[in-house]
């Protein structure tokens, strides 16, 4: 099973036709998986935090300011008990692990899922992410990595660009403002070059920055993504590129 990493937007991008056409072509062309374990960029809780387990937690609206009908959204998903015991397993003696059984999917993980697996009957479980430095996030992936050959489908879901303060065009079709297609075409030659020394040190080399990413957490689930990769320096399939809103929508499947 290959590992990706989703720039996965607010949830009015489900209402872009292209988007979500992107993303179901490709969940279509993946594997089923048996399970699907999210990173996203919205939970932020150290130590690593395993999310509910059980079928029928209800959802994270972790926004504001949106229409009803994004609050109404369902995604009743079964649980992934077995799944959290072994990504528990997985962690090394000094590395904790804690439990929040009250903590359901936000919506970095289901509303990618809700285009990708519609159907909501595949099992799916949210860690945390424990730290923002990406040394330490390619570990846990890394560590993760075994579960890829039992079909579960890692998902790093974040943004390759995230500069909510300095847009100047809210209008989905907007033209990308310059510190975000300059980030998005170094990240995009950087995954290129399989160049992941580079990526880990985005902050003081990618050009863009600070406005790219004036807090990191968005581009952080990429670095799991590519620590469960086979090999972190082989370049991975950029599967989705463009922009919304003027931010980078790079998407990204490794081997």
């Amino acid at each position: 099973m290959p590992a990706l990493f989703l720039s996965h937007g607010a949830p009015p991008l489900v209402d872009s036709e292209r988007w979500v056409a992107e993303l179901s072509r490709w969940s279509a062309g993946l594997p089923r998986p048996t399970a699907v374990l999210v990173i996203s960029a919205h939970w932020e809780s150290a130590p690593l935090t395993i999310g509910a387990t059980e079928t029928g937690t209800p959802l994270v609206y972790d926004f504001g300011g949106f229409p009803r009908r994004f609050y109404d959204v369902t995604y009743t998903a079964p649980g992934a008990p077995d799944l959290a015991r072994q990504v528990a397993a997985l962690m090394p003696d000094d590395e904790p692990v804690r439990q929040a059984p009250g903590r359901g999917l936000d919506h970095g993980a289901y509303v990618p899922l809700t285009v990708m697996y519609p159907d909501a009957d595949i099992p799916v479980l949210q860690v945390s992410m424990p730290t923002l430095d990406p040394a330490r996030l390619l570990e846990l992936g890394r560590r993760l990595r075994p579960l890829r050959e039992q079909g579960v489908l890692i998902v790093g879901s974040g943004f390759t660009t995230h500069g909510l303060p300095f847009l100047r065009d809210p209008s989905p079709d907007a033209v990308a403002p310059g510190w975000s297609a300059d980030f998005d075409a170094w990240a995009g030659e950087r995954l290129a070059a399989g160049d992941v020394d580079a990526l880990i040190d985005f902050r003081a080399q990618a050009p863009g920055m600070p406005y790219a990413h004036p807090t990191v957490e968005h581009f952080a689930p990429l670095f799991v993504t590519l620590g469960a990769s086979s090999d972190p320096a082989l370049a991975p399939r950029q599967v989705i590129d463009g922009f919304w809103m003027g931010l980078a929508k790079r998407s990204i499947q490794v081997a």
